[in-house]
């Protein structure tokens, strides 16, 4: 009989921290509508090494306590089209990563896009929350 593990309970916002990409303390916002989870960036560019296609991107933007203004490189990344909140389909990169939520290291795609205007630089998804969590959106963030 296969052992299911105890869903944790959060609340609409938590903070993460993502280790291979230097950012800790990151405030997301839960978003059960969206299949990935999304990071704010911006300058995403593809340039070319050797040959090889490279993803180059800043995250987050001069404005957030957690800016660095390092240009992150990826090798291995994924183009998608994803419907975003507006209902427009935009093309995006996605990569793989991992993210710490409660000390919880979870392997998943992020989207990167510029969330610039919006409150929150990163958004949780449901293949992200999916048989980990249970949402209480009575709560802001749970600790």
């Amino acid at each position: 009989m296969q052992e299911t593990k105890k869903k944790e309970i959060i609340g609409w916002t938590i903070p993460v921290d993502l280790p291979k990409l230097g950012l800790t303390g990151i405030i997301a916002k839960i978003d059960t509508g969206a299949n990935y989870c999304t990071l704010h960036c911006h300058h995403i560019t593809i340039i070319e090494k050797a040959g090889k296609p490279i993803l180059c991107f800043n995250l987050l933007d001069p404005s957030h306590a957690g800016y660095t203004d390092i240009t992150k490189q990826f090798k291995v990344y994924t183009e998608k089209s994803i419907k975003n909140s507006f209902g427009d389909t935009e093309k995006r990169y996605l990569i793989k990563t991992s993210i710490r939520i409660h000390g919880r290291r979870i392997r998943t795609l992020v989207s990167l896009t510029d969330r610039g205007s919006m409150k929150y630089p990163m958004l949780l998804g449901r293949k992200l929350l999916r048989n980990k969590f249970i949402v209480d959106v009575s709560q802001k963030s749970i600790e």
